[in-house]
C-alpha cells in the first residue's frame, strides 16, 4: 500500500508538493517535518513576536493545506 500525501503552499496551490510512502508512519513524519519547516521559516522572517495561540494558528493553518490517500 502506497501513501499518497499532498502538501499546497496555499489553498490556490495549483502545483502542491506530493510524496509517495510506504508507511503511514514515515508520511506522519514527514508532514510533522515539513509542517514545522514551513512554521520556523515565517517565525524567523516575522518582525514581530508570536504568541502560542498565533503559533497554534499556524499548525490548524497549515495542516488544513494536508491531504493524505491511501
Amino acid at each position: 500500500m502506497t501513501i499518497t500525501v499532498t502538501y499546497a503552499i496555499d489553498t490556490l496551490d495549483t502545483n502542491p508538493t506530493i510524496e509517495l510512502f510506504d508507511t503511514m508512519s514515515e508520511a506522519q513524519d514527514w508532514i510533522a517535518d515539513e509542517m514545522q519547516r514551513r512554521i520556523d521559516w515565517t517565525v524567523s522572517h516575522s518582525p514581530y513576536p508570536i504568541s502560542d495561540e498565533e503559533l497554534d494558528e499556524m499548525r490548524e493553518s497549515e495542516f488544513a493545506l494536508v491531504r493524505i490517500e491511501d
